[in-house]
This record gives structure tokens, C-alpha cells and sequence, in this order.
């Protein structure tokens, strides 16, 4: 099977290249699939694309004029993808809906234990040999209360992490968890009372009509003071420019991200010598109470070879005939 693949970066291109069948033609071009790349899939029968790729109405008829039959999107995520287009122009389309979930987990708890300890400004300090403590107190995580938004397999994950650290937890989704309330006495409740009692939120959500600017104004004004929040989920679930104003105003005490809701064309690349303009940005990444990294969650060599499996696997199943276990449509 031909094969285009979008988006590949060098730290999963070994991994890809491990579990992809090594007689097979493929284009691997870092480039994203938007206009000017969607030639190279002239001729083939199938491209894999990441999460910020052009997957519009468009872009699938084009794909489907050059031939392509099969998408495999490296990711949880499909929101960037009308499916119901995508069957009636008879293309498959499979993501990768669960890799090490502990990685996404760890590294929400990596990024509130640098906003609450405030290590992102002791290392800035100490690169220039300020070795003074002043501003730098945070908290104990003991005798806390964290609530999960989301507890699906990695909100469950941090859930026992946090358990761990001897938080009292509340959760918060359609469906519970009955292993967690039974196991790690979770309460689940409403957001009004996660806002009211929660000093650690964490948004495990995907992204969907329902979830799209879920975290706006109202919701960070009824905060308590010294809440922090992460979001490892996805960006256009929180309103940004509202988490900052709360900042800046007092109302919340710290914001981690890992995803950013104008991060498409942004995050996996250097723009150091071509800054976006992007004022919201520009405010996230000068804030003091802030913590960002760039759609970084998923980085474990564990996560890596899971979803390169899971690429492989529906491209295979494809070139047999049969469906992806994945498969979407």
C-alpha cells in the first residue's frame, strides 16, 4: 500500500518506520496536509495525519480525487474530521483512541507540581544566579482537594496519582466511575461545588459541541482563590483570554496547559524566527502564574510506540480487506 505521512516528526519517525511494513512505498514529509502539500498524495491509497492536519470537506474530496481510500490519524482526537463526509466519499478513517494514558497523566501532575512550586521561575532566576526564594511559596498537595473533570482512563489515572498525595477527590462526568468511588472514595458532584471546594482541577475532556468553551468566564469567577487548573485535554474546551483576565484579576491562582486553542500552525514548530501574532499567547507566555507546553502530554517512548502500532495495524487490516479495529467509519 502507497502511503502519505503527514506531520511525521523525528521523534516518532523511528518508531513509525519500526511498525510500518518496510516494503511498503511511503512519503514521509514533516509538512502538515493543507493546499500546498496535498499533491504528494497523488496516487496513494492512504495518508496518516496528526491532530492539527486539514482534514476539511475539502481536503477529503481532494483526497479522494488523488486516490486515497484510508486515513489514520495519529491521535485520540477527530474533531478536525467530518466523518459523515468521510463515508459518503467512501474513505476509512481510524484514530488511535487509547495510548498510554499514564503519560498524559503524569505530565498533568509534572505541570501542577511546577505551577504550585513555581519551578519554571526558579529555573528562569537561577539561570541568571538569583538565588533568592521570595515569591516562590506554594503548597502542600496533602489534605487538598482535587477534582477530575473528565475520568475516563487517564483522569482515573491521575486520580490515583493524586490519591497518592493524600487528596480528597471529587469527580465530576456523565458517567462514573464506580472503581474510583469505591477504591479512592471519589465524590462526584457539580461543577458549581468543584468550583466552590477544589484547590487542583484537572480537564480530562474531549473536545465537542457540548464541551467547545466549556471553562469560560462564569466558571473561573466562582473558582476558589488559590485554585490551580490544568488542561491536558484539548484547547477550544477552555477560553483562554478568561482564564488570563481571572489571572490578572486574582480569581485564580495558577493556569497550566499543555494544548491552547489557536495552537494549529503554532505548536510542533520553531517559530522563534517568525513569531505568531498572537496576543493571547504573548500574555500566556509572559504570565508569571502561567505554565505552557506545546501539546507535549503524549511524549513517552510508551505512547510513541503505541500509536505507531495502532497506525500500522489499521493500514494492514486496510490492505487486507478487513476493517481497522480503530476504525471510525
Amino acid at each position: 500500500m502507497k502511503l502519505v505521512v503527514y506531520s511525521v516528526k523525528e521523534y516518532e519517525l523511528p518508531f513509525l518506520q519500526q511498525a510500518l511494513p518496510p516494503t511498503w512505498p511511503i512519503i514521509w514529509k514533516e509538512e502538515a496536509l493543507q493546499e500546498h502539500t496535498a499533491d504528494f498524495s497523488e496516487g496513494a491509497e492512504g495518508v496518516s495525519v496528526f491532530t492539527n492536519d486539514d482534514l476539511s470537506d475539502a481536503m477529503l474530496l481532494r483526497l479522494q480525487s488523488a486516490g486515497v481510500r484510508h486515513i489514520a490519524i495519529r491521535a485520540a482526537g477527530f474533531d478536525h474530521i467530518h466523518l459523515e463526509k468521510a463515508q459518503e466519499l467512501g474513505i476509512h478513517v481510524a484514530n488511535v483512541p487509547n495510548y498510554s494514558p499514564y503519560a498524559i497523566a503524569e505530565h498533568a501532575l509534572a505541570l501542577l507540581l511546577m505551577l504550585n512550586r513555581k519551578l519554571h521561575l526558579t529555573i528562569q532566576r537561577t539561570a541568571h544566579y538569583d538565588f533568592r526564594l521570595n515569591g516562590l511559596t506554594g503548597m502542600d498537595f496533602h489534605g487538598k482537594t482535587a477534582a477530575i473533570i473528565g475520568t475516563g482512563n487517564i483522569g482515573a489515572i491521575l486520580a490515583r496519582i493524586l490519591h497518592g498525595f493524600g487528596c480528597a477527590l471529587l469527580g465530576y462526568d456523565l458517567a462514573k466511575n464506580k472503581t474510583l468511588v469505591e477504591e479512592l472514595g471519589m465524590r462526584y458532584t457539580s461543577l458549581e461545588e468543584i468550583c466552590e471546594k477544589s484547590d487542583l482541577i484537572s480537564i480530562h475532556l474531549p473536545l465537542n459541541a457540548q464541551t467547545k468553551g466549556m471553562f469560560d468566564a462564569s466558571f473561573f469567577s466562582s473558582l476558589k482563590k488559590n485554585a490551580l487548573v490544568v488542561n491536558t485535554g484539548r484547547g477550544p474546551i477552555l477560553q483562554t483570554e478568561a482564564a488570563l483576565d481571572a489571572l490578572d484579576k486574582g480569581l485564580l491562582a495558577g493556569l497550566a496547559l499543555d494544548v491552547y486553542e489557536k495552537e494549529k500552525g503554532v505548536f510542533f514548530y520553531d517559530r522563534s524566527q517568525q513569531r505568531p501574532i498572537d496576543p493571547i499567547l504573548d500574555r500566556l507566555l509572559q504570565h508569571p502564574n502561567v505554565v505552557l507546553s506545546p501539546h507535549q502530554a503524549f511524549l513517552t517512548q510508551e505512547a510513541l510506540q503505541n500509536i505507531a502500532d495502532a497506525t500500522a495495524s489499521s493500514f494492514i487490516h486496510w490492505s487486507q480487506g478487513k476493517p481497522s479495529d480503530t476504525q471510525l467509519v
